[in-house]
C-alpha cells in the first residue's frame, strides 16, 4: 500500500467521530454523584492521576459557561485540551473541548433504584490525521480502560461520601 493510500485511509477515519461510553451503577444519591463531577477536589480522587484539571480564570465552574483546562501531564509535551460547559441541568453536565482533539465529554446521572447510574460519553473526532493515527494505535483501546477504571474510581469516591453523610 502507498503512503498516499495510507495517508487517505487515515484521513478518512480521522474525520468520522468517535464515541466511547461507558456506565456504571452507584448506591449514592444523584446528588453526591453530581458532587463528585461538580467540586474539584473530589474530581481530583478519581480522575486518572496523569490528568490535571484546572479553571481558565479565577474559580472552578461546572455552570454553563464555566471553562476549564484538562492536561495530560507528559513531560515536555503536555497536551491540553480546553473545555466549555455547553449543556448543565441538575444531574448532566456536557463540556465542549477544543485542542488535540474537539468534541464533547457528557456526564449524566440517571436515579436507579438503588442509587444512581452514571454514563459517561466521550465524544470527539481527531482533527489532525498523524495524531489520530498515534491514538487510534496507541492510545484508544488505552483510552476506553481508562474509563472504566475511572468510573471505578469514581464510584468509590461517591459511594464513600455517602456513606460518611448517612
Amino acid at each position: 500500500m502507498s503512503i498516499i493510500a495510507i495517508a487517505t485511509q487515515y484521513k478518512i477515519i480521522m474525520s468520522s467521530r468517535q464515541v466511547f461510553e461507558q456506565s456504571i451503577n452507584i448506591k449514592a444519591s444523584s446528588t453526591v454523584v453530581e458532587r463528585c463531577i461538580t467540586e474539584l477536589e473530589l474530581m481530583h480522587r478519581w480522575l486518572n492521576p496523569v490528568l490535571r484539571c484546572e479553571p481558565i480564570g479565577k474559580e472552578w465552574s461546572t455552570e454553563l459557561g464555566g471553562r476549564s483546562r484538562f492536561i495530560i501531564k507528559i513531560p515536555l509535551l503536555e497536551p491540553t485540551l480546553k473545555s466549555t460547559v455547553i449543556e448543565r441541568e441538575p444531574g448532566l453536565i456536557v463540556w465542549e473541548f477544543q485542542g488535540f482533539f474537539k468534541g464533547c465529554d457528557r456526564w449524566e446521572c440517571q436515579p436507579i433504584a438503588d442509587g444512581t447510574r452514571l454514563l459517561n460519553r466521550f465524544e470527539f473526532k481527531i482533527p489532525n490525521p498523524l495524531v489520530g493515527w498515534g491514538f487510534n494505535t496507541f492510545a484508544a483501546a488505552w483510552t476506553k480502560e481508562d474509563m472504566k477504571g475511572q468510573l471505578r474510581r469514581f464510584k468509590r469516591v461517591a459511594e464513600e461520601i455517602y456513606q460518611q453523610e448517612c
